[in-house]
């Protein structure tokens, strides 16, 4: 059994997204990433599927150049080669389930 907490330890970058691995089971890689308002992840494209849960604030996020408004409670999946960015809309905490197969890396370097 592991566990972890999304709310606990929040430290935002002011200058940029902070990308922290909350936890790695079998099967995902559950990241957290914080947004300050206006901040935001390039557009970008994961390998595998990939599922994306707003769970504070809110998210501008687009999917192939389409635009749509994501709130707290809200979930997204995307299949692999998707392009898609996200924009903070106001301060955010969202939670990125990667497979297990997917690098951190790739997540890190999109916000630098």
């Amino acid at each position: 059994m592991k566990t972890a907490s999304l709310r606990n330890d929040l430290k935002y970058n002011e200058d940029k997204v902070a990308v922290t691995v909350m936890m790695e089971t079998e099967s995902s890689k559950e990241i957290r990433i914080l947004f300050r308002k206006g901040q935001s992840m390039k557009e970008h494209k994961a390998g595998f599927p990939i599922t994306v849960e707003i769970h504070e604030g809110a998210i501008e996020f687009g999917v192939n150049g389409e635009k749509m408004s994501l709130k707290a409670g809200d979930l997204i999946s995307l299949e692999a080669n998707v392009p898609h960015d996200l924009l903070a809309q106001e301060d955010s905490i969202v939670r990125l389930t990667l497979s297990k197969f997917d690098k951190v890396e790739r997540v890190k370097k999109v916000v630098e």
